[in-house]
């Protein structure tokens, strides 16, 4: 055989090995950025209450593009993020990034009404809308794949927002590094002392299906009542049962 036949098997041979190969992502050196303009968004476009005002973000929509590409430059990484940092950037760009779909097809009855795809298939949030440096996502993407799997908070079923009446309230300030524990405590704390979705202490307590779906993130250290008592102001009785309340996916827009 030819050298030159021997070149060409080669070739072919490697090809036939890498069939199905993907392409390694580049990793990247973004250092850790700051979310004072998400911030001054929240403030002026959420009330304290957590209602939002969807057309202020629509007429403000300059500056969220502004804060959304300084998101999609610069991807957490371990090389040069901790861990808090990260954890406050993934929660700040899963609520920016809903804002801006629920802004974008605004007036909308809820964040449901928004659909791609197959019709009960695909749902708002598996639209891959989302580009930060070389990877797509979609909003499952950032709250299940990265934010649950990676950081073991339950915490933050209380800091991000799905847009909804039932939703935890959508918090006016940016989370950061430095104060994030105390915000996510806060959050926990108001979640569940809140009488437009919870009742802890009463008989049954009535708890938001939210400690009904994510259970098992919420009792990885402790019983179910146990989490709850450390933040409800008047907690469930030992002798309680739970009783989940029907959650209402109507948008949190501003009343």
């Amino acid at each position: 055989m030819t050298s030159a036949k021997i070149s060409i098997l080669l070739f072919a041979t490697s090809l036939l090995l890498c069939t199905g190969c993907r392409v390694k992502k580049k990793l990247s050196e973004a250092i850790p950025i700051q979310h004072e303009l998400w911030d001054t968004l929240l403030q002026t476009h959420v009330s304290d209450d957590g209602w939002v005002d969807y057309s202020g973000f629509r007429q403000d929509s300059q500056k969220l593009k502004t804060y959304l590409q300084l998101l999609s430059k610069n991807h957490p990484n371990d090389k040069h993020w901790s861990k808090d940092e990260q954890l406050a950037y993934w929660i700040n760009a899963y609520n920016a990034y809903t804002v801006k779909i629920v802004a974008d097809h605004y007036p909308v009855s809820g964040i449901k009404d928004i659909k791609n795809g197959i019709p009960f298939v695909n749902t708002v949030w598996d639209i891959k809308f989302i580009q930060i440096e070389n990877h797509s996502y979609d909003l499952n993407n950032i709250e299940h794949g990265i934010i649950r799997k990676h950081f073991n908070e339950p915490r933050i079923h209380f800091a991000v927002n799905c847009a909804s009446y039932s939703c935890p309230a959508l918090i006016n300030r940016a989370f950061t590094a430095t104060s994030l524990d105390q915000q996510l405590d806060d959050a926990a704390r108001r979640f569940i002392n809140d009488p437009l979705r919870n009742h802890p202490a009463k008989n049954p307590a009535q708890l938001s299906k939210i400690f009904s779906w994510f259970k098992g993130d919420f009792t990885k250290n402790d019983d179910l009542k146990s989490f709850v008592n450390k933040y409800a102001i008047k907690p469930i009785s030992a002798d309680a049962k739970i009783q989940y309340l029907d959650y209402d996916w109507s948008l949190n827009d501003q009343q």
